[in-house]
């Protein structure tokens, strides 16, 4: 083998050492912003392609490896912004911790935050902004954050119950305020009863219009109008059940029809609720102790005053970025 050849492959891999390397101290610094860090990407050149092709799986492989430590990021304080951004940092409502784990499943995962943050961050006029991570939502027009306010999330988990599973998320994305609502009253899915099933070693059926249901004592379980009621032994007389209690008999928790007045819950959604379409939304509840964490089945909660200032103040139309 020829000297010159033999330089030109040493000299090839202290490249790739050196680039690697530097790749690995670009992930690992704190001060880096995480949205630099997972995007890190080695274009390849026509002179070299074998070598930055090399460099660029290590690239990849060094941000999978660096960037998610045991599976959770540390964030500097107030990753939301940019340092040219201090009005949203210094925000007294902003409350945000110095140090915030960012948890992400895979590199998809990771990238697909990053690039909710940039489009949250590149958009302008007035707007909601969601951080699932760190638990907050702010309200910005163009560059003043107007509000900012500690939410609950999703619990990511995966709910399965009678052959039959449930996926609790947040999406990430852009969404529409369709409607606010007042005094929302919540039907509740039959994940929530799948829950209580569950919960309390329940068997669970539905009940559907038309259907009688014989009892083990005798009664009849039915539905008429919009409610559920019952008929008992040797009676003719529809009795309807009491709206605040699930509807349980012979160790089985029976699902009403969604229309009926047993299927609906009230309170459950606090004051107020705005409506981002797919079953999402904003909105209040009576769990305040639940803000700030993980808690939900997929909609956004927020304390009483905050979903009141939303109401008031983020009209129909307005951009929900999610991320």
């Amino acid at each position: 083998m020829s000297t010159s050849l033999i330089c030109s492959l040493c000299c090839s891999l202290s490249l790739v050492v050196a680039l690697a390397g530097d790749v690995r101290a670009q992930s690992t610094d704190p001060h880096v912003d995480p949205v630099q860090a997972v995007a890190v990407e080695v274009t390849p050149t026509r002179s070299s392609s074998r070598l930055h092709s090399l460099i660029a799986r290590i690239a990849r492989r060094t941000a999978d490896s660096t960037s998610v430590a045991n599976g959770v990021q540390q964030l500097p304080e107030a990753a939301l912004a940019d340092s040219a951004d201090d009005a949203a940092v210094d925000s007294a409502t902003m409350a945000i911790p110095p140090d915030i784990a960012q948890l992400f499943k895979s590199r998809q995962d990771s990238v697909g935050w990053a690039r909710g943050r940039a489009g949250a961050k590149r958009a302008n006029g007035l707007r909601v902004v969601v951080d699932l991570f760190q638990h907050q939502l702010f309200v910005i027009r163009d560059d003043d954050t107007l509000r900012a306010a500690s939410v609950a999330t999703a619990l990511n988990t995966t709910l399965a119950f009678g052959g039959r599973s449930w996926y609790f998320q947040t999406p990430r994305g852009v969404r529409t305020v369709f409607a606010k609502e007042k005094d929302p009253v919540w039907r509740a899915p039959d994940w929530h009863f799948a829950e209580v099933a569950l919960e309390n070693h329940l068997d669970m059926r539905s009940i559907t219009r038309g259907q009688i249901v014989r009892l083990r004592d005798g009664s009849r379980l039915l539905v008429e109008g919009d409610e559920v009621g019952i008929i008992l032994p040797s009676q003719s007389e529809f009795t309807p059940l009491v709206l605040d209690e699930h509807i349980v008999f012979d160790n089985t928790l029976f699902v009403p029809p969604l229309d009926t007045k047993q299927r609906q819950i009230r309170g459950e959604l606090g004051a107020y609720r705005l409506i981002l379409g797919n079953g999402f939304l904003l909105h209040g509840t009576p769990y305040g102790a639940s803000i700030g964490t993980s808690a939900t089945h997929g909609c956004i909660r927020l304390g009483d005053a905050d979903i009141a200032w939303l109401y008031e103040n983020v009209p129909v139309g307005t951009k929900v970025y999610i991320y």
